[in-house]
């Protein structure tokens, strides 16, 4: 992607960024960015992996997280706040992308309860690598049925550092493994491998090399694992 359009694509996310509360549509962005609405479609899609309207829904999202962590409005009011105007229908968009319903959200610090215990044979493992400087972060390790991670993951586990991991269970057919690391110092990192087709008699081997996320990656919207699992590993919780 050509520099003039990649800086288009992040002013245009610092616009949603300061209208989450507003009704933007794609035609509202393509014409802020001056392209036509296809050829903005196109390049939002290639830059950020999404399509411009579900970036935007999990921008609201996001927003709406922090805001039940860090305020005292009614779910009610964070639903307006971040643009929607039906409740049930936030709720239900919100459940589907996080893994839990706002309220529960709230009632947990953002932490999903505990997982159930998986027992079987390994059937994902791999290795992840990251900066030199970032060796020690906390690092998650979930499998999503697609590439952009929403809902609750499989076989969700925290590491103490970067390194050798090996996932237990059962997973779908062609899913992605999400790698995520939580700084001590500085920005967070992701990495995603897939698909990825796993079985208890081949299991699959894989190599997740961390990358700093920038301004054009989708917010990451599942909760966090249970508060056990992420304090084990050096999470404040």
């Amino acid at each position: 992607m050509d520099k003039v359009s990649e800086e288009s694509i992040k002013a245009i996310i610092a616009m949603l960024h300061e209208n989450l509360s507003e009704e933007v549509t794609v035609d509202d962005m393509a014409h802020v960015a001056r392209f036509s609405k296809f050829h903005f479609s196109r390049i939002f899609q290639r830059a950020t992996g999404v399509s411009p309207g579900r970036f935007l829904s999990a921008l609201r999202l996001q927003e709406a997280k922090r805001l039940l962590l860090e305020s005292s409005h009614s779910v009610t009011e964070i639903c307006h706040i971040v643009g929607y105007s039906a409740v049930g229908t936030f709720s239900s968009r919100f459940k589907s992308m996080v893994g839990m319903a706002p309220v529960d959200y709230r009632q947990n610090g953002g932490f999903r309860p505990a997982p159930p215990a998986v027992n079987g044979p390994t059937i994902i493992r791999g290795v992840i690598t990251v900066a030199p400087e970032a060796q020690d972060d906390p690092t998650f390790i979930g499998v999503f049925p697609h590439r952009i991670p929403e809902g609750l993951p499989a076989l969700p586990t925290m590491i103490p550092h970067a390194g050798p991991f090996e996932l237990s269970g059962v997973v779908p057919d062609d899913c992605y493994v999400l790698a995520r690391s939580f700084p001590r110092n500085g920005t967070e990192s992701i990495a995603v491998y897939g698909p990825v087709s796993a079985q208890p008699e081949s299991p699959a081997n894989i190599a997740l090399r961390l990358r700093r996320i920038r301004e054009v990656d989708p917010p990451i919207l599942p909760a966090l694992l249970d508060r056990e699992s992420s304090q084990a590993v050096g999470l404040p919780v």
